[in-house]
């Protein structure tokens, strides 16, 4: 009996870590992705922005300021349309991962229910049939009262 119990405790460890494992997988996977997005977008805004200022120092005269200042705010405009889509990639990519996780646990869950269900349809098959050898074998053995 304790053997049967070790093999199934054995079997539901091994199960357990190969799906912690391929849940850090996935989420690894995604914080990677996630970062090389946003840095990305971190270093486009920082261009976009550094070329403006570079623009910005060779401005010498009111006319120049009068120019520049449509470009800053097309500067600025991109850079939060860039932020914009970058998180909302973001998200995206981290809702795709998040229902992936949640349909390796629900395959677990289900997995593990119907081999539960399964011992217990066993276990009571087993109590079933000892009860009925028991009762067959008590009424065996005695005589019928008088």
């Amino acid at each position: 009996m304790y053997q049967q119990f070790n093999e199934q405790f054995a079997a539901a460890t091994r199960q357990f870590a190969e799906t912690a494992a391929q849940v850090n997988r996935l989420a690894l996977d995604n914080a990677g992705a996630v970062f090389g997005l946003q840095l990305a977008a971190i270093e486009d805004r920082a261009n976009a922005t550094f070329a403006f200022l570079g623009e910005a120092t060779q401005v010498r005269d009111a006319e120049g300021l009068k120019d520049l200042w449509p470009k800053a705010a097309q500067v600025a405009r991109e850079n939060i349309e860039r932020g914009v889509a970058t998180g909302q990639e973001v998200i995206g990519r981290t809702v795709s991962t998040n229902e992936q996780i949640a349909s390796i646990a629900k395959a677990q869950l289900e997995s593990t229910a119907r081999t539960t269900q399964a011992n217990v349809e066993q276990a009571a098959r087993n109590a079933t049939q000892k009860a009925e050898a028991y009762v067959d074998s008590a009424t065996k053995g005695s005589k019928p009262a008088k």
